[in-house]
Parts: structure tokens; sequence; C-alpha cells
């Protein structure tokens, strides 16, 4: 039997633990034990379908110590002129660098891999071998929102005898190439599927598209490191808020600002999870005419498909593709300093690794966890337009009250995952133009968002 005698327990090191524990021992002495049930760091990506590229900017994810990338901009393909975005092989050698380089030479942290937290003070590892945690270890939850993702989650539908189901991951391995595909999601993975099989050559008429809700999806363009360019979308956010009659009324006009897009204009999304979508990946999906909007998948059949909303007839030889997992899980949040734990979570709207990376600095930094929770409060992440201006609510209030603290404050804008930083000394008359804009439309942008929220509920 062994211990953990450190002063942290990070249970799981996927992105919120790589970054919470990157900026805890950036700006303190502290010892960290970070554990695992993956053999190595990167968490979901680990899992991740082979064709997966970050949907942001590579500059937004990873630690606040180490930038991902090279902060290039793409220079050809549909994409040139915003940043680079990071593939699946990309992220994993970034993390396993990271934890050998950045974590182990420190020699302030400790990594058991193939590991689980029982949540009674005890590590237990894949061969047996058992660890008692001690009582002054502080125990660190970066699992509480984790992703659940195809590769490892079952479809949310039963399955009938020859009927042929296979995970997104799966998608490049099929040999055989069936006369239909039918995409079963309405998140990004689903987009994401969709695209790869347009890039391989299949016919837009061979894809049958289940997508029980209409998402919402930002545009990519608006989403980059430049802070004109960002600090300009939250101001469009503010000023389309306070002219809104409605959270929908709010969408359409974010849509008219061209910072949020619709797969299909005839219909009003009632999803808006938000992931990042260019221009030219919404041209290829809305060249799928074949979208089936029945409610809920609940049983595949040969040739058929049963749902809440009826069946709808499908090819025999019809390939299923399950990408229907919670890519972002919908939690109830809490307070992020807890009595039984630090539960890493959203403190703002999206960016998940500036949040943990924020937790950690605060952490590191803060006595007292009732302080740091006033300081840092948590923000839930979306799901309908409703949520997302709740989500918006929070995020804003959090970064007036991290961004209240002078020394935060500082640090945040040296950090690259920190999307409205502002880097010293960086100053043209459009960024003071947008800075402007921003200053004064976020009280009443704030106000109208609050509006629109209670009039929702």
């Amino acid at each position: 039997m062994g211990k953990v005698d450190s002063d942290y327990l990070v249970v799981g090191a996927g992105a919120a633990g790589m970054a919470f524990t990157d900026a805890l021992i950036d700006h303190s002495d502290a010892s960290v034990t970070l554990v695992d049930r993956r053999p190595g760091p990167g968490g979901h990506w680990l899992d991740a379908y082979p064709f997966v590229r970050l949907h942001q900017a590579s500059s937004f994810y990873g630690v606040a110590s180490t930038l991902l990338g090279e902060g290039r901009r793409q220079t050809q393909g549909p994409e040139t002129g915003l940043h680079e975005r990071a593939d699946r092989e990309q992220i994993c050698a970034y993390y396993q660098s990271v934890l050998n380089d950045r974590f182990v030479a420190s020699g302030q942290v400790r990594f058991i891999p193939r590991s689980h937290y029982d949540w009674d003070r005890r590590v237990l590892t894949c061969d047996g071998t058992r660890y008692e945690v001690s009582q002054r270890c502080r125990i660190v939850d970066a699992r509480y929102l984790a992703p659940e993702i195809p590769a490892t989650t079952p479809p949310p539908f039963e399955v009938a005898d020859q009927v042929r189901v296979v995970a997104v991951n799966d998608l490049p391995r099929v040999d055989d190439a069936p006369s239909q595909y039918v995409i079963v999601g309405s998140g990004k993975t689903a987009t994401d599927a969709v695209i790869w099989l347009l890039g391989q050559g299949v016919d837009p008429e061979a894809i049958c598209w289940v997508r029980p809700r209409e998402p919402w999806m930002l545009n990519r363009a608006k989403v980059q490191p430049d802070p004109d360019v960002f600090l300009g979308m939250a101001a469009d956010i503010f000023e389309s808020a306070v002219a809104a009659r409605s959270v929908d009324d709010l969408f359409l006009r974010l849509e008219e600002a061209g910072v949020m897009m619709p797969i299909n204009r005839a219909l009003t999304p009632t999803m808006a999870r938000a992931p990042t979508l260019a221009t030219w990946e919404l041209d290829l999906l809305r060249s799928i005419e074949n979208v089936v909007r029945r409610g809920r998948l609940r049983r595949v059949e040969r040739g058929r498909l049963n749902f809440d909303g009826g069946a709808v007839d499908v090819h025999d030889d019809a390939l299923v593709v399950h990408c229907a997992a919670h890519g972002l899980r919908h939690e109830s949040s809490m307070p992020i300093w807890g009595r039984d734990a630090i539960t890493v979570q959203p403190t703002r709207a999206g960016f998940p690794c500036f949040g943990a990376a924020l937790i950690g600095y605060i952490e590191a930094t803060r006595v007292g966890d009732d302080a740091k929770n006033q300081v840092c409060p948590s923000s839930p992440y979306p799901s309908t337009p409703a949520d997302w201006v709740r989500t918006n609510i929070h995020g804003t209030r959090s970064a007036m009250a991290f961004g209240a603290e002078p020394d935060i404050a500082a640090w945040a804008h040296t950090v690259a995952l920190n999307p409205a930083r502002v880097p010293a000394g960086l100053s043209s008359p459009a960024l003071q133009a947008v800075q402007h804009r921003l200053a004064t439309q976020t009280g009443p942008g704030l106000a109208a968002l609050v509006r629109l929220h209670e009039r929702e509920v």
C-alpha cells in the first residue's frame, strides 16, 4: 500500500486538471498528485475520433504556461487568415510534453496513470495497488464536467439485430461503404462527421442526418485571438441584447451581426451550446437535404428508424453513425471551492482551459474559500438559447469580479488562454474603438441580458 501525502490530489488529467495544476505550481510551491484512469494526460483527446480538430484557435487551449502550437495564422485553404487549430495528435503530444517537461521536471507533480479516486481517501490502480490519501491533501475534482464521447459511451438508442451501428471514431475504418450513412446527433461531433464524409467524396444525397434539435453555431471568424475581433464580438452581444425584444430576437440580431449562424435559416434553433463553425463548413452542412426531425431516436432496425414522433425508412444497408454523446455535460453549477473538494467548473461563457487556469491561479494566491468563491463564481454550460443568455450573465459577472482584482487582471492579460486579453503595449485605433464600445455597452448589455432571461423563466 502506498500513500499520497501531497498538498493536492487532482482527479483527472484532462484539459481542466492540466490547466489547474499548471497555474497552481506556477504560482506556488505546492505539491500535486495527478491521477487519471487513462494511461497518459489529455483526457478525452486520447479517445477522440481521428479527424477531429479544435473548434477554436489552438492558443485558447491547453495550459497557461505553454502555448499550444505556434500562434500562427493559416495561410491556405478555406480558413486562410484565421488562427491555426490543432488536431488530436498535436494535442495529445502537447499534453504529454507538458506532463514530462514541466510538471514532473518541476519536482512538484507526481502522476499516477490508470487509476481512479474512490472519494473515500483512496486511489486505486488497475494493477491493484492502493494508495491512502492523507487528510491534509486537498481534493480537486477536475472530472465533474468531463465530456462524454461516442467512443466510450453506448448509443442512447436501442439497436436491433443485423443493423450496422458504429461510433464516429470507427467511420474512417469502414471498408465496405454503404449506400446510405445515417448521422445521429445535433452537435459538433455530428457536424464534423458530415463534413468529413463530404470531404471524402460522399454524395450529399447519401447522407441522412438525424438532427433532433436545430443548433446555433458561433462564427469562428468572430472567435479569434485578436483583441479587436473578440472584444468586438462581446460588444456585438451587448448591443444586440439592448435592442432585443426576446431571446429568439437576440439570436436573430446576433445572426445579422455575423456572430451566430443557424444551419437551417427557415427554422428557429432550440439548441445553443454554440460550438464554433466556419462559414465554409456551414455551406457544406446546408447541402444535406435529408434531415430527420422527429424527436429522440429510440430504436434502430434494419431499414427503419423509430422516434418519439413516428418512424422513418432508411436503406437496408444503412450505416448508422453514433455522434449523440453529450460533448459538454450539462450539470448544475455549485461553488467551486466546497467543503469536500475544489470542483473545477467554467467561470465564464466558453473557454474552459482559461477557467481552470484561473481557478488554479486563485487557489495559489488567495486565502479562504469564501473569498475565492466571491472573486471566481462558477458559470454553467448552456443547452438552450435561454441557458446561453444565463451563462453570459454569469460569465460577465464573473469576469467583472476577477477583473477587479489587480493581480488577477494583470496575470490574465499575459495568458493566451484568455480570449479577452490585451497584451501590454498593444494599441491601435481599431482596438481603442472596440474597447470604447465595450466599456459603454457592458452595463446596459448586462442589464438587458438579465431582462431577457427573466422573461424566459
